[in-house]
């Protein structure tokens, strides 16, 4: 009977943890959506002031908004060209080379991510602008964003390669492969779940970048740099129908990407 109750009582603990993890984390997404068809001009859903589309045409008016959307899908993409070569090169280098000098060139590498976004946008802005008189701008931000996001594309490339089996290349050379063609045939596939992660991963950290980006962009602005912006002029529901759209497309996204696993698996 004990026994019984013990279970019973670790289920519904159980489920209650789940509930209460469900609702912290979607209940803020829910707010911050309702909140963009408030009649309201602050961002917040009480008090309830009626319901309005007003937000979203207002949303779809903001000139600034969509030119710092496009800069940051640009600064993305840019990021994302170069962070993956780059990424995968570091990775290739350090596992093919000798332990000792792997620790050393390893920390080197590494240490961009370690080190505070402020100062390499800092550094970047007095090196490049010292040496090539180049300014802040979208060129200049994708450049100081990739010194830190190649070095975490690496450490996603590192840890797929580890489980690489070298037999493979020995095979493939073997049956007379060049060099580029093993790299085509036998490694870029057997790193494609890597690659999209690591695509995903330095597109994301591009987007929401913002101590770095604060340096380097000059007059321009991303989506970050203006909704900063925003934060200091004062919020409106602008924000939330920004916020709103984010949400629908991650959702629609993940569907589509859940629905070719189910296929793919069948």
């Amino acid at each position: 009977m004990k026994n019984i109750d013990s279970k019973k009582i670790a289920d519904i603990a159980i489920k209650f943890y789940f509930f209460s993890f469900f609702i912290y984390l979607f209940l803020p997404l829910v707010v911050v959506s309702l909140a963009a068809f408030n009649e309201s001009s602050i961002p917040t859903i009480y008090p309830w002031k009626g319901f309005s589309l007003h937000w979203i045409s207002e949303f779809f008016q903001d000139y600034k908004l969509f030119e710092a959307i496009l800069n940051s899908l640009i600064i993305g993409l840019g990021v994302v060209i170069l962070s993956i070569p780059l990424g995968l090169a570091g990775a290739l280098f350090l596992l093919n080379i000798n332990k000792k000098a792997r620790d050393v060139f390893y920390a080197i590498l590494v240490s961009p991510i370690l080190t505070p976004g402020v100062i390499i946008g800092i550094a970047t802005l007095v090196m490049w602008n010292n040496l090539f008189e180049v300014s802040g701008g979208i060129i200049l931000t994708i450049v100081g964003q990739t010194t830190f996001i190649s070095s975490m594309a690496m450490l996603l490339f590192m840890s797929r390669l580890q489980k690489f089996d070298k037999n493979l290349e020995l095979a493939a050379l073997d049956l007379g492969a060049s060099p580029t063609q093993l790299f085509f045939k036998i490694t870029v596939p057997f790193l494609k779940p890597a690659i999209f992660s690591a695509t995903a991963l330095a597109f994301l950290q591009s987007i929401q970048n913002y101590n770095t980006t604060l340096f380097l962009i000059g007059t321009q602005s991303t989506i970050t740099i203006h909704i900063g912006s925003m934060v200091k002029l004062g919020l409106t529901p602008v924000l939330n129908v920004l916020a709103l759209i984010i949400i629908l497309v991650t959702i629609g996204l993940s569907t589509l990407y859940v629905l070719k696993k189910r296929k793919e698996n069948k």
